[in-house]
């Protein structure tokens, strides 16, 4: 007796588990190659990110940072700690990558900031929070700058970046980091990529500008 014809909807439900690992296959190969995503662990970036979203991050834009970008980058060894041997293996690791790959990235190295100052730059911030670079005070209609901490003026080595998080009284980032190797600032080698769209919660869906700094006219020097 012949089998009978498989019916569309009987073909679609063997088919579904090869679409979902062709669409884990391309995520993984995406994610290595040209983005990558993450979770937004804390609210220093309020008010352009909040704690808990999910960003995409533009990783070929990593050697062409400027100014204004918002960036992921790997603080291992400047502002958290160095990932080593308690690195998870076997099955904890595969659970890992596939959380990563969808956003839950478990890491405790990676940082989202602003990028404020680049190699050469001079950065310094007055006792009101306002933040000055190569003399020019600017506008930050992003940040929140209620209760920045004190004041510092730095030189930017070359190759390096200062960072800060747009809630100026609630961001671990460069200022905090100004007795460390490297004074507080972060290798443009360790700069996973930009800031380039958050795509959860989904009211929040879009992209993520850079916002470069501007001069305040109205600032005093």
């Amino acid at each position: 007796m012949d089998s009978p014809e498989p019916t569309p909807s009987s073909r679609v439900r063997r088919r579904w588990p090869l679409w979902v690992l062709a669409f884990l296959a391309l995520v993984t190969l995406t994610r290595g190659l040209l983005v990558e995503t993450f979770s937004v662990p804390s609210g220093s970036m309020q008010p352009t990110l909040s704690a808990g979203d999910r960003i995409v991050v533009w990783k070929p834009a990593a050697d062409e940072v400027r100014r204004g970008d918002v960036i992921v980058f790997d603080g291992t060894g400047t502002f958290g700690p160095r990932r080593g041997a308690s690195e998870p293996g076997g099955l904890a690791a595969v659970v890992r990558s596939v959380g990563d790959a969808f956003g839950f990235r478990s890491g405790q190295s990676d940082y989202v900031k602003r990028v404020i100052g680049v190699g050469g730059d001079r950065v310094r911030m007055d006792e009101r929070g306002r933040v000055f670079v190569n003399g020019l005070a600017l506008s930050e209609p992003y940040a929140d700058t209620r209760a920045a901490g004190p004041a510092f003026d730095i030189q930017v080595p070359p190759g390096r970046l200062w960072v800060m998080g747009d809630h100026r009284g609630d961001s671990d980032d460069s200022r905090g980091h100004l007795g460390d190797p490297g004074g507080g600032t972060v290798r443009v080698d360790d700069v996973v990529g930009t800031v380039v769209g958050r795509y959860w919660p989904l009211n929040e869906l879009g992209g993520v500008s850079s916002a470069a700094p501007r001069e305040d006219p109205g600032a005093d020097r």
